[in-house]
Protein backbone atom coordinates (compact mmCIF):
# COMPACT_ATOMS: atom_id res chain seq x y z
CA UNK A 1 0.00 0.00 0.00
CA UNK A 2 2.87 2.58 0.13
CA UNK A 3 3.31 2.73 -3.55
CA UNK A 4 5.35 5.64 -4.89
CA UNK A 5 2.29 7.26 -6.72
CA UNK A 6 0.69 7.58 -3.29
CA UNK A 7 3.53 8.68 -1.17
CA UNK A 8 4.08 11.79 -4.24
CA UNK A 9 0.13 12.26 -3.77
CA UNK A 10 0.27 12.81 0.10
CA UNK A 11 4.08 15.13 -0.37
CA UNK A 12 2.08 16.77 -2.68
CA UNK A 13 -1.09 17.59 -0.90
CA UNK A 14 1.45 18.76 2.30
CA UNK A 15 3.03 20.85 0.34
CA UNK A 16 -0.49 22.86 -1.34
CA UNK A 17 -2.08 22.50 2.39
CA UNK A 18 -3.48 26.01 3.80
CA UNK A 19 -3.87 24.27 7.02
CA UNK A 20 -0.70 23.67 9.20
CA UNK A 21 -2.05 21.65 11.56
CA UNK A 22 -3.88 19.29 8.62
CA UNK A 23 -0.21 19.50 7.21
CA UNK A 24 1.25 18.13 9.98
CA UNK A 25 -1.37 15.68 11.06
CA UNK A 26 -0.70 14.01 7.13
CA UNK A 27 2.85 13.96 8.08
CA UNK A 28 2.49 12.06 11.25
CA UNK A 29 0.48 9.69 9.22
CA UNK A 30 3.60 8.89 7.02
CA UNK A 31 6.30 9.06 9.26
CA UNK A 32 4.19 6.77 11.32
CA UNK A 33 3.77 4.21 8.72
CA UNK A 34 -0.47 4.20 8.51
CA UNK A 35 -0.64 3.63 4.71
CA UNK A 36 -3.73 2.43 4.89
CA UNK A 37 -5.46 5.55 6.42
CA UNK A 38 -3.66 7.63 3.95
CA UNK A 39 -4.76 5.33 1.51
CA UNK A 40 -8.41 5.94 2.26
CA UNK A 41 -7.90 9.74 2.47
CA UNK A 42 -6.49 10.09 -1.15
CA UNK A 43 -8.64 7.34 -2.95
CA UNK A 44 -10.38 9.91 -4.40
CA UNK A 45 -11.45 13.03 -4.31
CA UNK A 46 -15.08 14.41 -3.07
CA UNK A 47 -17.60 14.65 -5.63
CA UNK A 48 -21.14 15.89 -5.65
CA UNK A 49 -23.69 13.31 -4.57
CA UNK A 50 -27.55 13.47 -4.25
CA UNK A 51 -26.71 16.75 -2.09
CA UNK A 52 -23.24 18.28 -2.62
CA UNK A 53 -20.29 17.29 -1.14
CA UNK A 54 -19.76 15.24 2.25
CA UNK A 55 -17.34 13.96 4.29
CA UNK A 56 -15.42 13.41 7.48
CA UNK A 57 -13.56 16.35 8.78
CA UNK A 58 -10.01 14.94 8.16
CA UNK A 59 -7.45 16.49 6.27
CA UNK A 60 -6.83 15.27 2.47
CA UNK A 61 -8.67 14.82 -0.76
CA UNK A 62 -11.09 12.50 0.62
CA UNK A 63 -12.64 14.41 3.26
CA UNK A 64 -13.79 18.10 4.31
CA UNK A 65 -11.15 20.31 5.55
CA UNK A 66 -9.93 23.96 4.61
CA UNK A 67 -8.06 22.87 1.52
CA UNK A 68 -10.78 21.08 -0.08
CA UNK A 69 -13.31 23.71 1.00
CA UNK A 70 -11.19 26.33 -0.90
CA UNK A 71 -10.83 24.61 -3.66
CA UNK A 72 -14.37 24.31 -4.10
CA UNK A 73 -14.76 27.72 -3.83
CA UNK A 74 -12.37 28.49 -6.22
CA UNK A 75 -12.94 25.76 -8.42
CA UNK A 76 -17.11 27.51 -8.25
CA UNK A 77 -15.65 31.26 -8.55
CA UNK A 78 -13.80 30.33 -11.88
CA UNK A 79 -16.90 28.52 -13.43
CA UNK A 80 -19.60 30.96 -12.31
CA UNK A 81 -16.68 33.17 -14.45
CA UNK A 82 -16.70 31.06 -17.02
CA UNK A 83 -20.36 30.84 -17.60
CA UNK A 84 -20.35 35.41 -17.14
CA UNK A 85 -22.47 35.04 -14.28
CA UNK A 86 -22.29 38.76 -12.47
CA UNK A 87 -24.08 39.28 -8.95
CA UNK A 88 -24.08 38.09 -5.18
CA UNK A 89 -23.40 34.68 -3.63
CA UNK A 90 -24.66 34.22 -0.68
CA UNK A 91 -23.20 31.80 1.33
CA UNK A 92 -24.68 30.28 4.45
CA UNK A 93 -23.53 27.30 7.09
CA UNK A 94 -25.02 25.58 10.03
CA UNK A 95 -23.97 24.73 13.73
CA UNK A 96 -21.41 21.72 12.76
CA UNK A 97 -17.88 21.76 13.44
CA UNK A 98 -15.93 24.25 11.29
CA UNK A 99 -18.93 25.53 9.50
CA UNK A 100 -18.49 29.20 10.54
CA UNK A 101 -14.62 28.64 9.04
CA UNK A 102 -15.62 27.26 6.02
CA UNK A 103 -18.51 29.38 5.21
CA UNK A 104 -15.96 32.76 6.14
CA UNK A 105 -13.21 31.23 3.66
CA UNK A 106 -15.69 30.92 0.76
CA UNK A 107 -16.62 34.06 1.12
CA UNK A 108 -13.32 35.69 1.25
CA UNK A 109 -12.48 33.89 -2.31
CA UNK A 110 -15.68 35.20 -3.52
CA UNK A 111 -15.37 38.68 -2.92
CA UNK A 112 -11.42 38.21 -4.37
CA UNK A 113 -13.09 36.63 -7.11
CA UNK A 114 -14.63 39.89 -8.00
CA UNK A 115 -18.23 38.34 -6.48
CA UNK A 116 -20.64 40.26 -4.03
CA UNK A 117 -20.13 38.10 -1.57
CA UNK A 118 -22.81 37.50 0.94
CA UNK A 119 -22.43 35.65 3.95
CA UNK A 120 -25.67 34.69 6.42
CA UNK A 121 -25.89 36.86 9.87
CA UNK A 122 -25.28 33.67 11.48
CA UNK A 123 -25.56 30.04 11.28
CA UNK A 124 -29.51 29.61 10.21
CA UNK A 125 -31.29 26.55 8.64
CA UNK A 126 -30.60 25.39 5.03
CA UNK A 127 -33.94 26.55 3.40
CA UNK A 128 -33.53 30.21 4.79
CA UNK A 129 -30.27 30.10 2.24
CA UNK A 130 -31.93 28.58 -0.21
CA UNK A 131 -34.68 31.19 -0.07
CA UNK A 132 -32.38 33.99 -0.13
CA UNK A 133 -30.53 32.81 -3.24
CA UNK A 134 -33.69 34.49 -4.97
CA UNK A 135 -34.90 37.09 -2.79
CA UNK A 136 -31.24 39.00 -3.04
CA UNK A 137 -31.03 37.26 -6.82
CA UNK A 138 -28.14 35.89 -6.67
CA UNK A 139 -26.40 34.09 -9.09
CA UNK A 140 -25.41 31.26 -6.86
CA UNK A 141 -26.01 30.09 -3.36
CA UNK A 142 -23.22 27.90 -0.86
CA UNK A 143 -24.51 26.14 2.19
CA UNK A 144 -21.97 25.05 4.47
CA UNK A 145 -23.84 21.37 6.13
CA UNK A 146 -24.05 18.04 6.48
CA UNK A 147 -27.16 18.40 7.35
CA UNK A 148 -28.39 14.47 9.53
CA UNK A 149 -24.81 12.84 8.31
CA UNK A 150 -22.62 11.29 11.96
CA UNK A 151 -21.25 14.47 14.15
CA UNK A 152 -17.94 14.15 12.65
CA UNK A 153 -19.17 14.94 8.75
CA UNK A 154 -19.56 18.59 7.04
CA UNK A 155 -20.58 19.30 3.30
CA UNK A 156 -20.99 21.65 1.30
CA UNK A 157 -23.94 22.47 -0.82
CA UNK A 158 -24.40 24.52 -4.10
CA UNK A 159 -27.54 26.52 -5.64
CA UNK A 160 -27.71 27.74 -8.83
CA UNK A 161 -29.58 31.37 -9.75
CA UNK A 162 -32.94 29.44 -10.01
CA UNK A 163 -32.97 28.52 -6.49
CA UNK A 164 -32.04 24.44 -7.02
CA UNK A 165 -29.18 22.52 -6.00
CA UNK A 166 -26.55 22.11 -8.89
CA UNK A 167 -27.53 19.03 -10.75
CA UNK A 168 -25.85 17.61 -14.42
CA UNK A 169 -24.20 18.91 -16.49
CA UNK A 170 -23.61 21.75 -14.05
CA UNK A 171 -21.95 19.45 -11.70
CA UNK A 172 -19.22 17.86 -13.87
CA UNK A 173 -18.52 21.15 -15.12
CA UNK A 174 -17.92 22.55 -11.53
CA UNK A 175 -15.84 19.32 -10.39
CA UNK A 176 -13.76 19.61 -13.58
CA UNK A 177 -13.08 23.75 -11.93
CA UNK A 178 -12.09 22.76 -9.04
CA UNK A 179 -10.14 20.08 -10.23
CA UNK A 180 -8.27 22.64 -12.52
CA UNK A 181 -7.31 24.83 -9.36
CA UNK A 182 -3.68 24.40 -9.81
CA UNK A 183 -2.89 25.81 -5.96
CA UNK A 184 -5.12 26.10 -3.38
CA UNK A 185 -2.34 28.57 -1.16
CA UNK A 186 -2.54 30.97 -3.95
CA UNK A 187 -5.96 31.09 -4.42
CA UNK A 188 -6.45 34.84 -3.22
CA UNK A 189 -8.77 35.70 -0.43
CA UNK A 190 -10.50 39.34 0.69
CA UNK A 191 -12.61 40.13 3.65
CA UNK A 192 -14.55 42.63 1.33
CA UNK A 193 -17.52 40.33 1.87
CA UNK A 194 -20.83 41.35 3.61
CA UNK A 195 -22.52 40.01 6.37
CA UNK A 196 -26.35 40.17 6.17
CA UNK A 197 -28.61 41.73 8.82
CA UNK A 198 -31.67 40.30 9.38
CA UNK A 199 -33.72 41.63 6.86
CA UNK A 200 -33.36 38.17 4.61
CA UNK A 201 -34.33 36.00 7.89
CA UNK A 202 -37.31 38.15 8.44
CA UNK A 203 -38.56 37.92 4.67
CA UNK A 204 -38.31 34.22 4.82
CA UNK A 205 -40.40 33.81 8.15
CA UNK A 206 -43.12 36.14 6.80
CA UNK A 207 -43.41 34.38 3.48
CA UNK A 208 -43.69 31.11 5.14
CA UNK A 209 -45.87 31.85 7.69
CA UNK A 210 -48.56 33.41 5.18
CA UNK A 211 -48.48 30.16 3.47
CA UNK A 212 -51.08 28.97 6.77
CA UNK A 213 -54.51 30.42 6.20
CA UNK A 214 -57.28 31.23 8.55
CA UNK A 215 -58.44 28.59 11.02
CA UNK A 216 -57.85 27.08 13.99
CA UNK A 217 -54.83 27.43 16.05
CA UNK A 218 -55.30 25.51 18.89
CA UNK A 219 -52.55 22.30 18.91
CA UNK A 220 -49.78 21.79 21.62
CA UNK A 221 -46.52 20.96 19.72
CA UNK A 222 -43.31 19.73 21.31
CA UNK A 223 -40.10 20.41 18.73
CA UNK A 224 -36.69 19.02 18.96
CA UNK A 225 -33.89 20.82 16.63
CA UNK A 226 -31.17 17.69 17.31
CA UNK A 227 -29.19 20.15 18.32
CA UNK A 228 -29.25 22.17 15.33
CA UNK A 229 -30.27 25.57 13.94
CA UNK A 230 -34.27 25.25 13.92
CA UNK A 231 -35.28 26.19 17.12
CA UNK A 232 -35.14 30.59 16.30
CA UNK A 233 -36.81 30.07 12.96
CA UNK A 234 -39.31 27.86 14.00
CA UNK A 235 -40.33 29.81 16.85
CA UNK A 236 -40.58 32.92 14.80
CA UNK A 237 -42.73 31.30 11.80
CA UNK A 238 -45.33 29.93 14.35
CA UNK A 239 -45.85 33.05 15.93
CA UNK A 240 -46.08 35.15 12.96
CA UNK A 241 -48.49 32.42 11.87
CA UNK A 242 -50.75 32.30 15.45
CA UNK A 243 -49.33 29.22 17.38
CA UNK A 244 -48.35 29.09 20.59
CA UNK A 245 -44.60 28.66 20.55
CA UNK A 246 -43.79 25.27 20.33
CA UNK A 247 -42.25 23.34 23.31
CA UNK A 248 -38.37 22.70 23.02
CA UNK A 249 -36.77 19.68 24.27
CA UNK A 250 -34.10 22.16 26.17
CA UNK A 251 -31.46 19.68 26.06
CA UNK A 252 -31.83 19.89 21.89
CA UNK A 253 -32.56 23.05 21.03
CA UNK A 254 -29.54 25.58 20.93
CA UNK A 255 -26.96 24.14 17.94
CA UNK A 256 -24.05 21.70 19.56
CA UNK A 257 -22.00 19.99 16.65
CA UNK A 258 -20.97 17.81 19.11
CA UNK A 259 -24.72 16.47 19.50
CA UNK A 260 -24.32 15.07 22.59
CA UNK A 261 -27.51 13.50 22.94
CA UNK A 262 -27.78 11.30 20.31
CA UNK A 263 -25.50 9.17 18.47
CA UNK A 264 -27.02 10.29 14.77
CA UNK A 265 -28.53 13.32 14.16
CA UNK A 266 -31.03 12.03 12.38
CA UNK A 267 -34.84 11.79 13.17
CA UNK A 268 -35.19 8.15 11.31
CA UNK A 269 -32.51 7.36 13.60
CA UNK A 270 -32.79 4.21 16.86
CA UNK A 271 -33.20 7.00 19.99
CA UNK A 272 -32.96 10.09 18.04
CA UNK A 273 -36.39 10.79 19.55
CA UNK A 274 -36.45 9.30 22.42
CA UNK A 275 -36.10 12.79 24.74
CA UNK A 276 -38.91 14.34 22.62
CA UNK A 277 -41.04 11.47 23.30
CA UNK A 278 -40.46 12.39 27.58
CA UNK A 279 -41.45 15.58 26.97
CA UNK A 280 -44.25 14.95 24.70
CA UNK A 281 -45.30 12.71 27.81
CA UNK A 282 -44.43 15.46 30.44
CA UNK A 283 -46.80 18.32 28.38
CA UNK A 284 -49.54 16.21 26.89
CA UNK A 285 -48.77 17.34 23.42
CA UNK A 286 -50.94 16.54 20.70
CA UNK A 287 -48.04 16.84 18.33
CA UNK A 288 -43.93 16.17 18.23
CA UNK A 289 -41.87 18.20 15.25
CA UNK A 290 -38.09 17.03 15.01
CA UNK A 291 -36.26 19.05 12.03
CA UNK A 292 -32.24 17.75 11.61
CA UNK A 293 -29.39 19.79 12.47
CA UNK A 294 -30.11 22.31 9.52
CA UNK A 295 -33.47 22.27 9.72
CA UNK A 296 -34.29 21.00 5.58
CA UNK A 297 -36.07 17.71 6.89
CA UNK A 298 -39.24 16.95 9.69
CA UNK A 299 -40.34 14.69 11.33
CA UNK A 300 -43.67 14.09 12.71
CA UNK A 301 -44.50 11.58 15.87
CA UNK A 302 -48.78 11.58 16.96
CA UNK A 303 -50.11 9.86 19.95
CA UNK A 304 -51.30 6.57 19.40
CA UNK A 305 -52.46 4.48 22.14
CA UNK A 306 -51.69 1.31 20.30
CA UNK A 307 -47.82 1.67 20.27
CA UNK A 308 -46.32 0.38 23.22
CA UNK A 309 -44.90 2.38 26.20
CA UNK A 310 -41.00 2.80 25.56
CA UNK A 311 -41.50 1.03 22.23
CA UNK A 312 -39.33 0.45 19.36
CA UNK A 313 -37.15 3.05 17.63
CA UNK A 314 -37.79 5.59 14.49
CA UNK A 315 -35.89 3.31 12.60
CA UNK A 316 -38.45 0.30 13.21
CA UNK A 317 -41.66 -0.16 10.80
CA UNK A 318 -44.96 0.99 12.69
CA UNK A 319 -42.02 3.34 14.39
CA UNK A 320 -43.64 3.57 18.46
CA UNK A 321 -42.51 5.11 21.35
CA UNK A 322 -43.93 5.52 24.80
CA UNK A 323 -47.66 5.87 23.15
CA UNK A 324 -46.49 8.32 20.46
CA UNK A 325 -46.27 6.79 16.84
CA UNK A 326 -43.58 8.69 14.38
CA UNK A 327 -44.87 8.99 10.54
CA UNK A 328 -43.25 8.14 7.78
CA UNK A 329 -41.61 10.45 5.17
CA UNK A 330 -44.53 8.75 2.66
CA UNK A 331 -47.58 9.35 5.48
CA UNK A 332 -46.46 12.84 5.77
CA UNK A 333 -46.15 13.61 1.89
CA UNK A 334 -49.63 12.47 1.20
CA UNK A 335 -51.06 14.17 4.44
CA UNK A 336 -49.52 17.19 2.99
CA UNK A 337 -50.32 16.79 -0.64
CA UNK A 338 -53.91 16.08 0.56
CA UNK A 339 -53.85 18.79 2.40
CA UNK A 340 -52.96 21.47 -0.01
CA UNK A 341 -55.70 19.75 -2.46
CA UNK A 342 -58.34 20.88 -0.14
CA UNK A 343 -56.51 24.38 -0.30
CA UNK A 344 -57.27 24.45 -3.99
CA UNK A 345 -53.53 24.45 -5.21
CA UNK A 346 -52.92 22.79 -8.58
CA UNK A 347 -50.22 22.13 -10.06
CA UNK A 348 -47.55 19.31 -10.78
CA UNK A 349 -47.24 17.31 -7.64
CA UNK A 350 -44.08 15.14 -7.47
CA UNK A 351 -41.65 12.55 -5.80
CA UNK A 352 -39.26 9.99 -6.38
CA UNK A 353 -39.10 6.12 -7.75
CA UNK A 354 -37.63 5.29 -3.71
CA UNK A 355 -41.20 7.00 -2.42
CA UNK A 356 -44.72 6.04 -2.31
CA UNK A 357 -46.52 5.79 -5.46
CA UNK A 358 -49.77 6.12 -3.61
CA UNK A 359 -49.40 10.18 -4.50
CA UNK A 360 -49.90 9.32 -8.03
CA UNK A 361 -52.71 7.71 -7.45
CA UNK A 362 -54.42 10.78 -5.70
CA UNK A 363 -52.82 13.36 -8.12
CA UNK A 364 -54.65 11.35 -10.87
CA UNK A 365 -58.02 11.58 -8.73
CA UNK A 366 -57.85 14.99 -8.35
CA UNK A 367 -56.86 15.43 -11.75
CA UNK A 368 -53.53 17.30 -11.66
CA UNK A 369 -50.56 16.39 -12.73
CA UNK A 370 -47.68 14.27 -11.50
CA UNK A 371 -43.56 13.24 -11.83
CA UNK A 372 -41.46 10.76 -10.72
CA UNK A 373 -38.04 11.67 -10.59
CA UNK A 374 -34.61 10.07 -9.60
CA UNK A 375 -33.96 10.89 -5.94
CA UNK A 376 -32.70 13.75 -4.36
CA UNK A 377 -34.49 17.62 -4.51
CA UNK A 378 -32.23 18.34 -7.34
CA UNK A 379 -34.30 16.40 -9.29
CA UNK A 380 -37.49 17.17 -7.55
CA UNK A 381 -37.02 21.19 -7.93
CA UNK A 382 -37.05 20.77 -11.34
CA UNK A 383 -39.43 18.35 -11.41
CA UNK A 384 -41.90 20.74 -14.00
CA UNK A 385 -42.73 24.25 -14.50
CA UNK A 386 -45.80 24.14 -12.49
CA UNK A 387 -44.63 22.08 -9.63
CA UNK A 388 -46.34 22.92 -6.66
CA UNK A 389 -45.49 20.38 -4.34
CA UNK A 390 -42.63 17.68 -3.84
CA UNK A 391 -41.71 15.02 -1.05
CA UNK A 392 -39.38 12.21 -0.68
CA UNK A 393 -39.61 9.78 1.82
CA UNK A 394 -36.46 10.95 3.61
CA UNK A 395 -38.63 12.77 4.97
CA UNK A 396 -38.16 15.76 2.89
CA UNK A 397 -40.91 18.47 1.47
CA UNK A 398 -41.65 21.21 -0.63
CA UNK A 399 -44.74 22.42 0.38
CA UNK A 400 -43.98 26.38 -1.35
CA UNK A 401 -41.41 25.67 -4.03
CA UNK A 402 -41.55 29.05 -5.26
CA UNK A 403 -40.53 30.35 -1.73
CA UNK A 404 -37.71 27.46 -1.01
CA UNK A 405 -36.52 25.44 -4.23
CA UNK A 406 -35.06 22.92 -1.90
CA UNK A 407 -36.67 20.76 0.60
CA UNK A 408 -37.59 22.94 3.60
CA UNK A 409 -38.26 21.20 7.28
CA UNK A 410 -39.83 24.58 8.38
CA UNK A 411 -42.58 25.56 6.44
CA UNK A 412 -43.42 21.65 6.24
CA UNK A 413 -43.59 22.24 10.03
CA UNK A 414 -46.42 24.68 9.87
CA UNK A 415 -48.36 23.26 7.26
CA UNK A 416 -48.57 20.27 10.01
CA UNK A 417 -49.24 21.83 12.23
CA UNK A 418 -51.88 23.40 10.53
CA UNK A 419 -53.27 20.53 9.43
CA UNK A 420 -53.52 19.07 12.79
CA UNK A 421 -55.36 22.15 14.59
CA UNK A 422 -58.06 21.86 11.64
CA UNK A 423 -58.42 18.25 12.50
CA UNK A 424 -58.29 18.59 16.16
CA UNK A 425 -61.43 21.34 15.94
CA UNK A 426 -63.35 18.60 14.61
CA UNK A 427 -62.24 15.75 16.79
CA UNK A 428 -59.96 13.93 14.65
CA UNK A 429 -56.24 13.39 14.64
CA UNK A 430 -53.30 12.73 11.83
CA UNK A 431 -54.01 9.11 12.05
CA UNK A 432 -57.63 9.58 11.46
CA UNK A 433 -57.23 11.79 8.35
CA UNK A 434 -54.37 9.06 7.14
CA UNK A 435 -57.07 6.45 7.85
CA UNK A 436 -59.30 8.13 5.39
CA UNK A 437 -57.26 8.31 2.47
CA UNK A 438 -56.17 4.48 2.80
CA UNK A 439 -59.86 3.58 2.63
CA UNK A 440 -59.76 5.41 -0.65
CA UNK A 441 -57.20 4.37 -2.55
CA UNK A 442 -55.57 1.49 -0.54
CA UNK A 443 -53.02 1.10 2.26
CA UNK A 444 -49.35 2.35 0.41
CA UNK A 445 -47.25 0.33 3.23
CA UNK A 446 -43.22 1.16 3.03
CA UNK A 447 -39.94 0.54 4.80
CA UNK A 448 -36.83 0.14 4.30
CA UNK A 449 -33.69 -1.87 4.72
CA UNK A 450 -30.50 0.16 5.19
CA UNK A 451 -27.16 -1.55 5.72
CA UNK A 452 -24.05 1.12 7.06
CA UNK A 453 -20.74 0.11 5.41
CA UNK A 454 -17.38 1.12 7.34
CA UNK A 455 -15.68 -0.04 3.63
CA UNK A 456 -17.72 1.71 0.56
CA UNK A 457 -16.40 -0.96 -1.65
CA UNK A 458 -18.87 -3.52 0.41
CA UNK A 459 -21.78 -1.59 -1.47
CA UNK A 460 -20.42 -2.25 -4.76
CA UNK A 461 -19.90 -6.15 -3.68
CA UNK A 462 -23.56 -5.74 -2.55
CA UNK A 463 -25.20 -4.12 -6.19
CA UNK A 464 -22.82 -6.54 -7.94
CA UNK A 465 -24.45 -9.56 -6.03
CA UNK A 466 -28.13 -8.41 -6.54
CA UNK A 467 -27.54 -7.70 -10.20
CA UNK A 468 -25.49 -10.91 -10.89
CA UNK A 469 -28.52 -12.66 -8.97
CA UNK A 470 -31.46 -10.84 -8.93
CA UNK A 471 -34.75 -12.30 -6.96
CA UNK A 472 -37.08 -14.03 -9.13
CA UNK A 473 -40.14 -13.97 -6.64
CA UNK A 474 -40.77 -12.20 -3.78
CA UNK A 475 -43.17 -12.95 -0.62
CA UNK A 476 -44.37 -15.80 -3.57
CA UNK A 477 -45.20 -13.71 -6.12
CA UNK A 478 -43.15 -13.14 -9.33
CA UNK A 479 -41.11 -10.14 -9.88
CA UNK A 480 -39.72 -8.31 -12.84
CA UNK A 481 -36.30 -6.77 -12.44
CA UNK A 482 -34.77 -3.68 -13.60
CA UNK A 483 -31.07 -2.31 -13.83
CA UNK A 484 -31.49 1.65 -13.43
CA UNK A 485 -27.96 2.22 -14.84
CA UNK A 486 -27.08 4.86 -16.33
CA UNK A 487 -29.61 7.14 -14.91
CA UNK A 488 -28.62 6.26 -11.20
CA UNK A 489 -27.38 3.20 -9.50
CA UNK A 490 -29.75 1.31 -8.53
CA UNK A 491 -32.57 -2.01 -9.42
CA UNK A 492 -36.13 -2.38 -9.48
CA UNK A 493 -37.77 -4.82 -8.64
CA UNK A 494 -41.87 -5.10 -9.22
CA UNK A 495 -44.40 -7.65 -8.98
CA UNK A 496 -48.07 -7.90 -7.85
CA UNK A 497 -48.86 -4.86 -4.99
CA UNK A 498 -44.74 -5.23 -4.85
CA UNK A 499 -42.01 -2.70 -5.45
CA UNK A 500 -38.46 -3.03 -3.99
CA UNK A 501 -35.69 -0.41 -4.86
CA UNK A 502 -32.19 -0.59 -3.79
CA UNK A 503 -29.40 2.21 -4.33
CA UNK A 504 -26.32 3.32 -2.10
CA UNK A 505 -27.20 6.36 -0.33
CA UNK A 506 -26.38 9.42 -1.58
CA UNK A 507 -25.07 11.25 1.42
CA UNK A 508 -24.11 8.47 3.92
CA UNK A 509 -22.10 4.87 3.97
CA UNK A 510 -25.07 3.19 3.47
CA UNK A 511 -27.20 0.92 1.24
CA UNK A 512 -30.77 1.12 0.85
CA UNK A 513 -33.61 -1.06 -0.02
CA UNK A 514 -37.07 0.90 -0.59
CA UNK A 515 -39.65 -1.40 0.19
CA UNK A 516 -43.68 -0.57 -0.87
CA UNK A 517 -46.60 -2.94 -0.73
CA UNK A 518 -50.14 -2.07 -1.73
CA UNK A 519 -53.07 -3.69 0.38
CA UNK A 520 -56.52 -3.27 1.69
CA UNK A 521 -57.52 -0.12 4.29
CA UNK A 522 -57.99 -2.49 6.70
CA UNK A 523 -54.75 -4.39 6.33
CA UNK A 524 -51.90 -5.08 8.63
CA UNK A 525 -48.46 -4.92 6.49
CA UNK A 526 -45.99 -5.76 9.39
CA UNK A 527 -45.79 -9.47 8.94
CA UNK A 528 -45.72 -9.32 4.75
CA UNK A 529 -42.80 -6.38 4.89
CA UNK A 530 -40.61 -8.11 7.76
CA UNK A 531 -40.63 -11.25 5.26
CA UNK A 532 -39.85 -9.05 2.52
CA UNK A 533 -36.95 -7.32 4.26
CA UNK A 534 -35.70 -10.90 5.42
CA UNK A 535 -35.71 -11.56 1.44
CA UNK A 536 -34.27 -8.55 0.49
CA UNK A 537 -31.49 -9.23 3.10
CA UNK A 538 -30.69 -12.77 1.70
CA UNK A 539 -30.43 -11.55 -2.10
CA UNK A 540 -27.98 -8.77 -1.05
CA UNK A 541 -25.85 -11.15 1.59
CA UNK A 542 -23.07 -13.69 0.24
Amino acid sequence: MNSPQLRAAVQAWIADETDPNAAAGLQDLMDAGAWEELANRFAAPLTFGTAGLRGPLRAGPNGMNQTVVRRAAAGLAAWLTSTGAAGPVVIGYDGRVRSYDFAHDSAAIFAAAGFEAKIMPRELPTPVLAFAVRHLGAVAGVMVTASHNPPRDNGYKVYLADGGQIAPPVDVEIEAAIRAVASVRAVPLAETYEVLEDEVVEAYVAAVAALAGPGPREVRIVHTALHGVGTEVVRKVFAAAGFAEPVSVAAQAEPDGDFPTVAFPNPEEPGALDLAFATAGEVAADLIIANDPDADRCAVAVPDQTAPAGGRSPADAGVAGGGWRMLRGDEVGVLLADALLAKGVRGTYATTIVSSSMLGAIAADHGVGYAETLTGFKWISRAAPDLVFGYEEALGYAVAPDLVRDKDGVSAALLVAELAAALKADGRTLLDRLADLWARYGRYATDQLSVRVTDLADIGAMMARLRSAPPVTLLGRPVAYEDLLPATDGVRLRGDGLRVVVRPSGTEPKLKAYLELVLDADSDPSDDLARLKEQIAAALDD
